[in-house]
């Protein structure tokens, strides 16, 4: 081959790169923005998210929000949502803190052409295009399996919750069939914490204070309850109690170290949010389908309606590597 073929083809070679640099960074224009909007966003969960969220939106070279009350308020989740709305943004996530309530929220965002997601706590009756989370059915019976291990079959147990909360409903619902093959582990009291940690501060402080029945267990099907339960167990100095938390706020993990918590239900915000962007990105490029395809009824979808992102188990024996790659991970 000569010297001037060789040329010619480098030459080549070099504009066709060129040329597809180009078609990848057009792919995006710099108005582009996927915005998450959720409740009680200054909870590590969501930090985690949002960790999630920047790294797809830096990876796509787009922009990316994580907006919603700083505390558990639907009404103010629904009046974010409308505000986000007539910015119109190119693709919105939610975790819908009242699945009735941001329904038509969620509808009318797609008949304006923005295609929604649901992440973590789904709207299923909407016109949204899939949900993307935990199974939280299986994180509920993950969690009674622990209990009835620990309690070796009997017990007295009191559980944390929301019940108006979807994803929640569901995780107790795995739970209770969990358990119903241990008729000797009984629930005594469900405990409505209407999203705020101190009322599982003072329910447990209560419990202790009075000698309510004897409790056994404590189990938290969020995330913010089960630090308070640890709290208040500490301070009182009562040992021995099993308690199963939900995710993997820092002050969660570190009752583990501690040995007051026996064991958490880590999910995946991070990959919830990050897999979202990505899901959003490609339908608003890629023309997958209509923005309320719905992967449940058409045989034929390029859309699932439902991505498992999975849920870990971690106590005392993998607290400290959970650890170690949530630093390396959230920081990268």
């Amino acid at each position: 081959m000569s010297a001037t073929t060789r040329s010619a083809l480098s030459a080549g070679l070099t504009l066709i790169l060129l040329t597809l640099a180009g078609c990848a960074s057009s792919r995006h224009n710099p108005n582009e923005k996927y915005v998450l909007i959720a409740t009680n966003i200054k909870l590590p969960y969501w930090q985690a998210a949002q960790a999630g969220l920047t790294k797809a939106g830096r990876q796509l070279d787009v922009k990316t929000d994580l907006v919603g009350p700083d505390t558990y308020n639907p009404q103010a989740q629904h009046e974010e949502f409308q505000k986000l709305l007539r910015s119109k943004p190119t693709g919105i996530l939610i975790s819908a803190g009242d699945a009735k309530l941001m329904q038509p929220d969620i509808d009318q965002a797609v008949s304006l052409g923005v295609p929604v997601v649901t992440m973590d706590s789904d709207a299923e009756n909407s016109r949204r295009l899939l949900f993307i989370g935990t199974d939280n059915y299986k994180a509920g019976t993950m969690t009674a399996k622990v209990i009835a291990k620990e309690l070796r079959g009997k017990g007295n147990v009191v559980v944390y919750t929301m019940p108006d909360q979807p994803n929640l409903y569901q995780r107790l619902r795995g739970y209770q069939d969990v358990v119903a093959a241990y008729p000797g582990v009984k629930v005594t009291r469900v405990v409505d914490i209407k999203g705020d940690s101190r009322v599982a501060f003072d329910v447990t402080k209560e419990i202790l204070d009075n000698g309510s029945g004897k409790v056994d267990a404590f189990v938290c099907l969020e995330a913010i309850a089960c630090p308070e339960v640890a709290d208040v167990l500490n301070r009182y100095h009562v040992m021995r109690k099993v308690v199963v938390a939900m995710d993997t706020d820092p002050r969660t993990l570190e009752w583990i170290q501690k040995g007051v918590i026996t064991a958490t239900i880590g999910q995946k915000p991070f990959t919830m949010a990050y897999f979202g962007v990505k899901m959003l990105d490609d339908v608003h490029h890629q023309s997958t389908g209509s923005h309320d395809t719905n992967g449940e009824q058409d045989p034929f979808s390029r859309i699932p309606s439902f991505v498992d992102t999975g849920a870990t188990l971690i106590d005392k024996n993998n607290v400290d590597t959970f650890l170690k790659r949530q630093q390396t991970e959230t920081k990268s």
